[in-house]
């Protein structure tokens, strides 16, 4: 039989504020949805509403179109790249995206949403929620919308996760010709991360999705700053 996923939003969670606990929210969306959790899950989360939930947000001059230029700088460890008014940086967490991951976006007018402090802490904490209630084995991803090197538009990709192994390791297996792979290390946190967003949407207020059918090995512990953000010694490009 081949392999089957399925990705749903999850309805009702609300506009997010600061100081809202945001696992018990999505604890209580899924309470009340149509869907119920079952073992091998994995819940979703948009960094926007994680961030705000964790008061993230910093507020800037309405009328000033540069007012996040000392945002930028102060949420970077390194400039890589300027062009016209965008700059890609390197993070504290150790991503290279734009203006540090400062958005705009989805938040109220005079106001920036920086990155969550530590997104694996942030994912942590709602799996942990989401194991005491259900009893069941979850893993949880909190995504981003990130820009890609040679490729146009953007994606949604990982910037924490818990319950679940961020990058797999095929290599040494074999391929369907019996080759080995050499070099094979799927970034499986960021692909889930994806197909969620597909379900989600840029404005359709459903900052919360479920991907189920993911392979059982893809469950367990891991860390998507340690283990899927490629150092700079590997770093071609930096």
């Amino acid at each position: 039989m081949s392999r089957r996923l399925e990705v749903f939003g999850v309805d009702g969670i609300g506009e997010i504020h600061a100081g809202d606990d945001l696992a018990a929210l999505i604890v209580d969306a899924v309470e009340h949805g149509p869907d119920e959790l079952v073992d091998g899950d994995v819940v979703v989360v948009t960094q926007k509403v994680v961030s705000k939930a964790e008061n993230r947000l910093v507020a800037i001059d309405p009328d000033d179109p540069h007012a996040h230029r000392p945002l930028v700088a102060q949420e970077s460890v390194r400039i890589l790249r300027r062009r016209g008014d965008l700059v890609i940086s390197e993070t504290t967490h150790g991503f290279i995206c734009a203006n540090a991951g400062i958005d705009l976006s989805n938040v109220a007018r005079g106001w920036a949403a920086l990155l969550p402090e530590d997104s694996d802490r942030s994912a942590r904490r709602i799996r942990d929620a989401l194991v005491h209630r259900f009893g069941i084995r979850v893993g949880v991803v909190v995504s981003d919308t990130f820009g890609r090197p040679w490729r146009r538009g953007v994606t949604d990709v990982a910037i924490g996760s818990a319950g679940l192994r961020p990058v797999v390791d095929l290599r040494g297996t074999t391929d369907a010709l019996g080759r080995e792979l050499m070099v094979t290390e799927v970034a499986v946190a960021d692909e889930i991360a994806s197909a969620a967003e597909l379900v989600m949407g840029k404005a359709d207020g459903v900052p919360v999705a479920v991907v189920r059918g993911v392979p059982g090995d893809w469950l367990g512990e891991g860390s998507v700053v340690g283990d899927l953000v490629r150092g700079s010694e590997d770093d071609l490009f930096r």
